[in-house]
């Protein structure tokens, strides 16, 4: 067996021990659902959703929607992209959620030390950079949140500081995203506008785990 077969091999058995680990988590969160709150409510989510807020976050590992805001299964319509970015997709799996399930509330969630606005702000720093197009595509739809930023820092003549950027555009991309999210579907900006609605950011941080909210 070649040095590469090897390696691809390696790499395969890292797929499958981490099916191994979902699929024995899987059955210890099975075994675990014996309280009567569970069993009162298992037959009610089998039929109906009743969630309380719209979350468009981060697909960040280290971004756990329901835990961080103490919510069980059922309350929080999640809708989950790389850089809480906002395309058709998203909006119309808001416009699902507030139409469906009378929702709200949309939170637009981002986070400390983002990979996705990370990956954005080293693109305008070092233009070439490459990202396959389909990340490129992520990076593409945060880049006007970042770009004008980028260009206030060096139109001194100065370098950027990669990681103060990086802070601001975070929050600019969850702005960006709520602005988006408020002007890209007219049935949500007619509710907004009417008061039936309420749109906002928020920013977890990973160090602390508190959310900021940005705009209440």
């Amino acid at each position: 067996m070649t040095s590469q077969n090897q390696q691809h091999q390696q790499q395969l058995g890292l797929g499958r021990q981490a099916l191994a680990e979902l699929k024995a988590g899987n059955a210890r969160y099975v075994d675990s659902l014996t309280n009567d709150q569970y069993l009162v409510k298992c037959p009610e989510l089998t039929k109906i959703q009743n969630p309380k807020a719209i979350i468009l976050g981060c697909s960040d590992a280290r971004v756990p929607v329901e835990l961080i805001f103490d919510q069980g299964l059922g309350d929080l319509f999640v809708i989950r992209v790389a850089g809480n970015i906002v395309a058709p997709s998203q909006i119309g799996s808001v416009e699902f959620a507030v139409e469906k399930f009378a929702t709200r509330l949309v939170v637009v969630l981002g986070h400390s030390h983002c990979g996705a606005v990370t990956a954005c702000v080293e693109a305008l720093i070092n233009p070439e950079q490459y990202y396959s197009p389909n990340l490129q595509s992520i990076v593409d739809r945060i880049r006007p949140s970042v770009y004008n930023l980028h260009e206030l820092v060096t139109a001194t003549g100065n370098d950027a500081d990669a990681n103060e950027l990086i802070k601001r555009s975070i929050r600019a991309n969850v702005r960006m995203s709520v602005s988006q999210l408020k002007h890209g579907s007219r049935m949500l900006e007619d509710m907004v506008d009417n008061g039936d609605l309420l749109i906002l950011g928020a920013e977890y941080d990973l160090t602390t785990g508190q959310v900021n909210f940005l705009d209440d």
